[in-house]
């Protein structure tokens, strides 16, 4: 692992939204992995060590709301969650995600947006 990377999650259960997203980061510098469920995502967290996690709140099984609360108990603030929803920001499960995660960014994602609340990649 190089020290000066910053290391990113990408977790939605649709496979193309994910991989796109980790695409982009990709260009921009950033070390990606992604996950399509939470299981599969807490076990890439243990092995990776990401600094940044980019959650879709509504996913079956463990949906992002709960994600989110997993990895704050683990980890507290070491890593910063931003939490993705196309969902309405009146669903109760859209704003306990909010609540636990550092941002929130709606669907779809802006790219400017994106760069602001994500770890500086310093080249």
């Amino acid at each position: 692992m190089k020290t000066d990377e910053v290391r990113v999650l990408v977790v939605d259960d649709v496979p193309d939204a994910a991989d796109m997203l980790a695409q982009v980061l990709e260009l921009g510098g950033y070390t990606v992995w992604t996950a399509h469920d939470g299981l599969r995502a807490l076990a890439m967290i243990e092995e990776h060590n990401p600094h940044c996690v980019l959650l879709d709140i509504d996913m079956p099984g463990i949906d992002g709301n709960e994600l989110c609360r997993r990895v704050r108990e683990r980890y507290v603030d070491d890593i910063v969650l931003i939490a993705v929803s196309g969902q309405d920001i009146e669903d109760r499960r859209v704003v306990e995600g909010f609540a636990r995660a550092d941002h929130y960014l709606r669907k779809p994602v802006d790219l400017s947006e994106l760069n602001r609340v994500l770890p500086p990649v310093y080249c």
